[in-house]
């Protein structure tokens, strides 16, 4: 099999996995710290890990693209971007969210430290 093509599949591995956390963390814990904090942190994680399956290839800002992502989506929350764009089916209104919050940043941040280090753990292994 092609080295890109186990990637794909490696980095497709993590994504299910994680958005398999994700939801459960959504369905079933509702406490003050998982939710709010490790949530956050592993959304980020998500996106980089669903990135990596369309771009297998070695990509050093990958994480850094992620969390302007992550911070621009949160400005969104700010200005109440569900409600400028019309956005009103619940579900999707909460998977983008609906308020500012700072220490969101700081998990997003630790989410995609995390992603860059496995990123860098996992190309040093391939050499």
């Amino acid at each position: 099999m092609k080295k890109k093509v186990k990637l794909r599949i490696s980095f497709l591995a993590v994504f299910v996995l994680l958005l398999a956390v994700e939801v459960l963390i959504a369905l079933f814990v509702h406490d003050d710290f998982v939710r709010p904090y490790v949530g956050d942190m592993i959304v980020t994680v998500v996106v980089w890990s669903f990135l990596r399956i369309i771009f297998p290839d070695r990509f050093k800002l990958m994480s850094l693209y992620v969390m302007i992502f992550a911070i621009l989506v949160e400005v969104g929350q700010y200005f109440h971007y569900t409600e400028l764009l019309g956005i009103t089916n619940p579900v999707l209104v909460t998977m983008m969210g609906t308020s500012f919050a700072w220490a969101d940043i700081a998990c997003y941040a630790v989410g995609c430290v995390v992603a860059a280090v496995a990123d860098t753990v996992m190309f040093r292994r391939i050499k």
